[in-house]
């Protein structure tokens, strides 16, 4: 018998873990949460392809449902075995990145090769060296199992951010997001290591999660809103003002340059070939933004 809990909202905390799983098993989350989704969404059974501690089917035993459960650990790859359900409601839950190491780390990798005959280490996508290769085969996972869902089956994903060198990494906004998108949730972390660190500078602590919630209506016809990344220059997009490219210019020379300078550095692009007198209007915007640039004599310009 499912049993109630409380109305899900888009903000939820879970201070006190709850039963089930293993929270020893580094970076498994409450089965509050997964409690909660199942008693909104009412599902008959819940699929798990990276259920870590397994704290995916406890929560569907607490409330009362059949799950179907798998992990690179007990012989399912998800880079490369075949879904054979077809899912009515999935719970993913990914690695974040290599922020911690599964395969040889929380269990034995050749204990895995022994039992199933392959090595976890080189599927396992904590392990993945690089970002744009660990976004590539997250988002590989995230299709997959769309795909395999039935019409009407939902997907619930908990993904997070990560912090390196100053720089965001952002699982939630370069996850490939298919069908229609019906919820974001925003989870509290609680009890996390980094609560105990004191941080420096500029750093602002990463204190929750996010559950992407996916609908899919239609069987084979699947919107998909994805990102990628491009590299643009100022100096040929639409939108930035005279004074922002010629101060760009000017701070690429290092604060100051001449007149002939800053039009071979604009001539090149779109933004000058676009019109007939850019050079009278690169002089226009030097001498009427006097709180922005400095004549210095004999042609030169400075960025103040």
């Amino acid at each position: 018998m499912m049993r109630q809990n409380k109305a899900l909202t888009s903000v939820v905390s879970y201070p006190e873990r709850g039963q089930g799983g293993n929270n020893r098993y580094r970076g498994n989350c409450s089965p509050k949460l997964i409690e909660d989704l199942i008693a909104h969404f009412r599902p008959h059974e819940v699929c798990d392809y990276m259920c870590g501690s397994n704290t995916t089917a406890d929560a569907a035993r607490t409330m009362g449902i059949v799950s179907h459960t798998y992990d690179l650990h007990s012989g399912f790859d998800l880079l490369h075995t075949d879904i054979k359900e077809r899912p009515e409601f999935i719970f993913w839950h990914p690695p974040y990145w290599d922020i911690i190491k599964y395969s040889d780390v929380m269990y034995r990798a050749s204990e895995v090769q022994r039992r199933y005959g392959y090595d976890p280490r080189q599927f396992d996508l904590s392990r993945i060296a690089t970002w744009e290769s660990f976004v590539q085969a997250m988002n590989y996972c995230m299709m997959k199992q769309f795909c395999a869902l039935e019409q009407g089956g939902r997907m619930a994903v908990l993904v997070g951010d990560i912090k390196k060198k100053g720089r965001l990494f952002s699982m939630l906004f370069e996850l490939t997001k298919p069908g229609v998108l019906e919820n974001v949730i925003i989870k509290a972390q609680h009890n996390c290591m980094s609560d105990q660190r004191v941080y420096s500078g500029k750093f602002i602590p990463i204190v929750h999660e996010y559950v992407l919630l996916v609908r899919k209506d239609a069987p084979l016809a699947v919107p998909l809103l994805m990102t990628y990344r491009v590299q643009s220059d100022i100096r040929d997009m639409p939108g930035p003002t005279w004074r922002d490219i010629v101060a760009g210019v000017l701070e690429t020379c290092r604060g100051s340059a001449s007149l002939e300078e800053i039009y071979r550095q604009v001539e090149p692009h779109k933004r000058a070939q676009s019109q007939q007198w850019w050079k009278e209007k690169v002089r226009q915007t030097l001498q009427i933004n006097p709180e922005t640039f400095e004549h210095m004599g004999r042609g030169v310009w400075r960025l103040i």
